[in-house]
């Protein structure tokens, strides 16, 4: 049995990790925003709690995401473990985790958090384009298109998210660290923190996951 937790600021490559580390240990991928919109799908009752609180544009409650992220790894198939993806997101649902997984005996492996300079950051999210017709995305630096401003497949017009601009992408880091730094102190105190080099391509930074959790979970300490 292993519970292990994914964190990254966004734009860290956390997602595209997180789910390539439970194929390759064979452990479910919980991704906190799946499971709110599969809620809202399904109209489970904490579904409809969600939505209530998103209709009056309020957060919802600890509790709520909590309940929610605990009913999932209750399910059977989540026995052998699970990668968490998006949750805890702070001080307080870590502790609510913690306390609800030591009531069966269980209690978090491993988080693995995900580390990306914030220039880096900015970089990867301001750069990001999308075509208006066909919706396929373009990366200024990484992936631009053959002409500026027109897509490749369909020669739609190119446009950018208003959450993709350098100061709202700026605002959203500045939220993000704040929210995460109480979450790393919480976590490197109890030992359980490795932090990953998350700058390179993705088979590299797969490379230096698995191989910090093979020294952390698989080797004796």
């Amino acid at each position: 049995m292993m519970y292990i937790i994914f964190l990254g600021a966004p734009g860290a490559g956390k997602g595209t990790q997180a789910a390539n580390v439970a194929q390759e240990l064979n452990l479910v991928h919980i991704a906190s925003g799946d499971l709110f919109r599969q809620a809202l799908e399904q109209r489970t009752e904490l579904g409809i709690q969600v939505k209530s609180y998103m209709e009056k544009g309020m957060l919802v409650p600890d509790e709520i995401t909590t309940s929610m992220v605990l009913e999932r790894i209750s399910a059977p198939e989540c026995g052998p473990g699970v990668i968490l993806d998006g949750f805890p997101r702070n001080l307080q649902q870590a502790k609510a985790l913690d306390k609800a997984l030591a009531e069966p005996a269980k209690s978090i492996d491993k988080v693995v958090y995900i580390k990306v300079s914030e220039e880096e950051l900015l970089n990867r999210l301001s750069g990001r384009w999308i075509c208006r017709n066909c919706q396929t995305p373009y990366h200024a630096i990484s992936s631009p298109p053959k002409v500026w401003g027109k897509c490749d497949k369909c020669g739609g017009e190119l446009y950018q998210r208003p959450d993709d601009t350098v100061e709202t992408v700026k605002k959203r880091l500045q939220v993000y660290f704040a929210q995460t730094a109480p979450l790393i102190d919480y976590y490197t105190q109890a030992g359980k923190l490795l932090e990953i080099d998350g700058e390179g391509s993705v088979d590299e930074v797969s490379r230096r996951i698995m191989t910090a959790l093979s020294r952390g979970l698989f080797v004796a300490e």
